[in-house]
């Protein structure tokens, strides 16, 4: 009878390591799972940084295009507004230079 009781405790006992392997196995088998999980989050997560660096470039490329392209437009006025200055700069010139040679502009006493 107490054998028979050791017999079962024994049994009982044997019978519960195997319960608590598999427990072991299946909790490091979802460790390893959750593991996996996250690598793959950080895979995505890191193309995804790639992803959104790459539209901010080409964001701002896109900016620094118009920019520029403004700032060509508004020399090109600016230029176009200093030609035409000092076309008519040169025109007063050439009247004052010839009224100072032909004595238009001089007072006779």
């Amino acid at each position: 009878m107490v054998d028979e009781a050791l017999k079962r405790l024994l049994d009982a006992e044997a019978r519960a390591e195997l319960v608590i392997a598999g427990a072991e196995a299946e909790r490091q088998k979802v460790i390893e799972q959750a593991k996996f999980e996250v690598q793959v989050l950080e895979r995505q997560h890191a193309e995804r940084i790639k992803e959104i660096h790459a539209a901010f470039l080409a964001q701002a490329e896109q900016r620094a295009q118009q920019t520029i392209a403004e700032l060509k437009r508004r020399n090109t006025d600016r230029a176009a507004s200093l030609r035409q200055s000092a076309g008519e700069s040169e025109s007063q010139a050439l009247d004052a230079a010839l009224s100072l040679l032909t004595g238009a502009g001089q007072q006779k006493p």
